[in-house]
């Protein structure tokens, strides 16, 4: 199971990678899952791929990136893929939802933090993920990673391992237009 918006949702996370593995032609994790929960590449906007699925016929739609840079320190510790994406589920009438899937289990009750130029959000963690601490805040980060050249995701490691991760945002303003046309 892979998080998002504060709770569990089977494969939701990892429909995600598998649609930034493949060129959005994957099924959820392990192949299970319908046609529907199959994620389908809209299109891809420089480092962006606008994607939209239905998992259990919830029509889901997100912005996904994976880092053009990362960094462990101490050096050499190992981790999963690391992604941001920007996601909708209209009939949960949620829009523009930031989040990161960070490749490893984040230090308990740690903070990770994004920043895009001199703008810095506070992002809860929990598992592998990360979403915005202040939900009032979120429209402005979604508002400054469109007008953003890149976005810094840093976190702590249930080691004590500290990642840096970098995200270009070539493209997201073109990727997120594209998910708010097609997730109505």
């Amino acid at each position: 199971m892979c998080r998002i918006s504060g709770c569990y949702v089977a494969g939701f996370g990892c429909l995600c990678a598998a649609a930034a593995e493949t060129g959005g032609r994957a099924g959820l994790a392990g192949g299970a899952g319908s046609a529907d929960a199959q994620p389908t590449l809209l299109g891809q906007y420089a480092d962006w791929g606008a994607y939209t699925a239905s998992p259990g016929g919830n029509k889901v739609c997100f912005a996904l990136a994976k880092p053009k840079t990362t960094k462990m320190e101490p050096a050499g510790r190992q981790r999963g893929q690391s992604y941001v994406f920007v996601s909708s589920r209209p009939g949960e009438k949620v829009k523009n939802e930031v989040s990161v899937i960070i490749g490893y289990p984040f230090k308990s009750s740690s903070d990770a933090t994004a920043e895009i130029g001199t703008a810095k959000f506070a992002m809860y963690t929990q598992n592998d993920g990360a979403w915005i601490k202040n939900v009032a805040e979120e429209a402005r980060m979604v508002d400054t990673m469109r007008k953003g050249v890149d976005l810094t995701v840093k976190g702590t490691s249930g080691r004590g391992a500290q990642s840096t991760d970098q995200y270009s945002l070539k493209g997201l303003a073109q990727a997120l237009d594209k998910i708010e046309q097609d997730c109505k």
